[in-house]
């Protein structure tokens, strides 16, 4: 039996919760998965996992024994980092993930520089409009939009981005231009849902907040799309600044109801922490963060 295979089996089984969940997490079958944890036990003698109506639970000796495997497998992780030089010269691969259309138009152009610069790191650019887990994605490093929970990720902050709402010159010479959020009723509006729900948006005036129903004429489900619409004249569209910065500036897009905006919205990079950072992704940080700043400044309106 390899005992730190089947501790890291009993780990995963632990922390989901389920041994079929565990088999999917680790890509094993699940009679594979099972069969570890009944060779653990046996080689230990005691009982470590029972079966309850809330799934998996660990019993007091599991419990034990899964806080020092946890301990064992990180240091195990450790030395194999040190082993294989990443704590001497950054080499490596790396997980980066950031949203969508922010990681084409910003994200995409640094990591290629990076790459560049330190020829012995790869890197995985994982780019989702989802928030993916450090733990089960096995993310290195997040770049985020938005408040960010409270957790132990240690988190950097770039800069903002605004949360706007923009049509074509065309659109608003022949509609008229809203002054204020309850004019949204009597507009053509690209939302993202179905036509026929519905929508709201949040606005802030002095300090409150102001929610302005609406219903859609046209829904999309990609911002590309609500942008190509807005430009065409279909409607209203709102969006995040980077994403029509271009647009603005050319004059195809004209921004509304600027007064009554949200708060700008945070973008952060994130990256787990821990005792002792890989090269490699010290030098992602230390690479990423300056050049973010600049290009989150430039793409500013």
């Amino acid at each position: 039996m390899d005992r730190l295979e089947a501790m890291s089996v009993l780990l995963a089984a632990a922390e989901s919760g389920s041994l079929s969940k565990a088999s999917r997490d680790l890509r094993l079958p699940l009679a594979t998965v099972s069969r570890k944890v009944a060779e653990l036990e046996a080689y230990l003698n005691a009982t470590l996992l029972i079966r309850s109506a809330k799934g998996l639970e660990l019993t007091p000796a599991g419990r034990s024994y899964v806080t020092a495997a946890k301990a064992i497998l990180e240091q195990v992780t450790e030395a194999e980092r040190a082993a294989a030089g990443e704590y001497t010269e950054p080499k490596g691969d790396l997980v980066v993930t950031a949203p969508i259309m922010f990681g084409r138009l910003h994200v995409l152009p640094v990591v290629t520089r990076f790459l560049a610069a330190y020829p012995d790191v790869s890197v995985g650019l994982v780019m989702t409009d989802r928030v993916a887990h450090f733990l089960d994605d096995q993310v290195d490093v997040a770049l985020r939009i938005g408040p960010l929970p409270d957790s132990s990720l240690i988190a950097t902050r770039l800069g903002t981005v605004r949360h706007v709402i923009c049509a074509s010159p065309d659109y608003l010479a022949a509609n008229g231009t809203p002054s204020t959020p309850d004019d949204l009723v009597r507009h053509s509006v690209i939302s993202f849902q179905s036509v026929s729900v519905l929508s709201t948006w949040i606005f802030e005036s002095e300090g409150a907040e102001i929610t302005a129903s609406f219903r859609s004429r046209l829904s999309v489900n990609t911002i590309d799309a609500a942008i190509d619409a807005g430009l065409s004249g279909a409607g209203l569209v709102r969006v995040v600044s980077y994403q029509i910065v271009d647009h603005v500036r050319s004059g195809r897009l004209k921004l509304v109801l600027e007064s009554f905006e949200p708060a700008p919205r945070p973008v952060h990079l994130v990256y787990d922490t821990q005792s002792r950072l890989p090269l490699k992704l010290r030098a992602f940080v230390d690479f990423v963060v300056p050049r973010m700043r600049e290009r989150l400044m430039d793409a500013a309106i």
